[in-house]
């Protein structure tokens, strides 16, 4: 499909990626970066790159495929540094949990010699860095690619065909659409998460044993969202602030509902909303979206052979 994909970034994701494109046959060769040195040796010694260099215009030199997977804050000085240096006909992608700020950011510094293509594949665990990748990740998770308006057909389809390659259904829709959807699916429920753990840790009746030793199953799941990747989590709040202020309102409005039913003992408005709840939860289980193990600590299962699709031709070729 490509010939060269370049990795900025070899955490989780930027690892699960080359780890995946490498058991599927989705690129001919691989080529990574990261910013410290001891990722980098990290990095060599795991093997799931054909070559690891030291800086970004390195890495990008001659790829036909370069996906940045960084925090999205660093998006934008990563694109301006890379811009001079990318191949004619190139596609550049980024794996970020915000798309409206990655577009806005990256795009200004992009020559127009190259294809700009946003993605972001919704799955994760609550593990970073290199070790934590592994190639069956996008297994059945959704990638969605955010192309601007004026994106080349041809440069999107075949992008969608990489993802597709890794395991993961491809859906296409605007960057603003995006951020309001995983606002509400992925960022407030990690801001929920957060708060939770924080306000458990802050209890002074309660101690800090008597948390860890009765966590429920709920607890757990919180504090599992709660150990993701603060670096991530901050710019991804700071950079889709709008969207997430919006759904933070609607959920105090629904919180203030409920705070008042529990109050009045409404019984009745419990019931009610609780059983509207569990049909979302059935609707989830019913489209496949979710496992006895999902995503955070979901065992790592065969890769799914996918067909590889006839490559596109490119002027990177």
């Amino acid at each position: 499909m490509y010939n060269r994909l370049a990795l900025i970034g070899t955490g989780l994701i930027g690892g699960s990626i080359a780890r995946a494109a490498r058991a599927s046959g989705a690129v001919k060769s691989i080529v990574a970066t990261a910013r410290s040195p001891e990722t980098r040796r990290r990095v060599a010694e795991l093997g799931f790159a054909d070559q690891v260099v030291e800086t970004n215009i390195a890495a990008v030199e001659g790829a036909d495929l370069v996906i940045v997977s960084i925090p999205v804050g660093a998006c934008g000085p990563v694109a301006a540094e890379i811009g001079p240096y990318l191949a004619q006909g190139a596609t550049v992608s980024d794996v970020g949990s915000v798309k409206k700020s990655v577009l806005d950011d990256m795009a200004p510094h992009l020559p127009p010699h190259v294809h700009f293509v946003p993605a972001h594949p919704v799955a994760g665990t609550e593990n970073s860095g290199p070790d934590a990748g592994f190639a069956e990740l996008f297994v059945n998770r959704w990638c969605i690619l955010t192309p601007p308006e004026d994106a080349d057909a041809k440069a999107v389809e075949r992008l969608a065909d990489f993802w597709t390659a890794l395991g993961a259904n491809v859906e296409t829709m605007t960057a603003s659409h995006h951020d309001l959807v995983l606002a509400i699916t992925s960022h407030l429920p990690h801001l929920i998460a957060y708060t939770i753990v924080g306000t458990a840790n802050e209890l002074g009746e309660v101690t800090e044993s008597e948390v860890l030793k009765f966590s429920a199953g709920g607890f757990r799941d919180f504090t599992r969202i709660a150990a993701s990747d603060p670096t991530m989590w901050r710019d991804i709040f700071l950079t889709n602030k709008n969207a997430v202020l919006e759904m933070l309102g609607e959920f105090q409005e629904d919180l203030s509902q409920l705070t008042r039913a529990i109050r009045r003992g409404d019984g009745e408005a419990l019931f009610d909303h609780f059983t509207r709840t569990r049909a979302i939860r059935r609707g989830i289980l019913q489209i496949g979206q979710d496992s006895a193990a999902p995503d955070f600590g979901r065992a790592h299962g065969p890769l799914p052979t996918a067909p590889i699709p006839a490559p596109y031709s490119s002027d990177a070729d």
